[in-house]
């Protein structure tokens, strides 16, 4: 069984699950320390959620909830979602997405934006089942450490 929380205070057990599942998301980012896991928790624009595993109360996985207003409404944007490899396929997933969809609810957007690399077919194919829909956009970036 799974319960999913938004965080309210970094402690030592946060530090090291972002330390332990940093890597399983981002191969080129490293984990965030205390200040910046404190800054997201602060922030009234992001909302951070873990998953625990009820049994041991392990942080299997987590999920950032981006919120901010813009001249066209309040936008709702999920990033950096992640479940440990250990723990795929036990909804994990599934749980962190509900809880994000319900607070952007209930903060008052219309729609939850995220994106997803094509190679990450399982999360691809959640999102779909979740009833997002793949958008005809374009996606662009603009390096600013070039």
């Amino acid at each position: 069984m799974i319960h999913t929380t938004e965080v309210v205070e970094v402690d030592d057990e946060l530090i090291s699950a972002f330390e332990r599942l940093t890597p399983q998301l981002s191969s080129s980012s490293p984990a965030p320390g205390p200040d910046e896991l404190a800054a997201i928790v602060a922030s009234p624009a992001t909302v951070l959620f873990v998953a625990r595993n009820i049994d041991t109360g392990d942080i299997v996985g987590s999920l950032t909830l981006a919120l901010f207003r813009i001249p066209t409404g309040l936008r709702a944007w999920i990033e950096d979602v992640v479940v440990d490899d250990a723990a795929r396929g036990q909804g994990i997933g599934a749980a962190l997405n509900h809880a994000a969809l319900d607070r952007a609810r209930s903060e008052g957007a219309k729609t939850v934006d995220l994106t997803s690399r094509p190679t990450r077919e399982i999360a691809n194919r959640l999102y779909k089942r979740l009833g997002f829909q793949q958008r005809e956009t374009n996606v662009y970036r603009y390096n600013l450490e070039d």
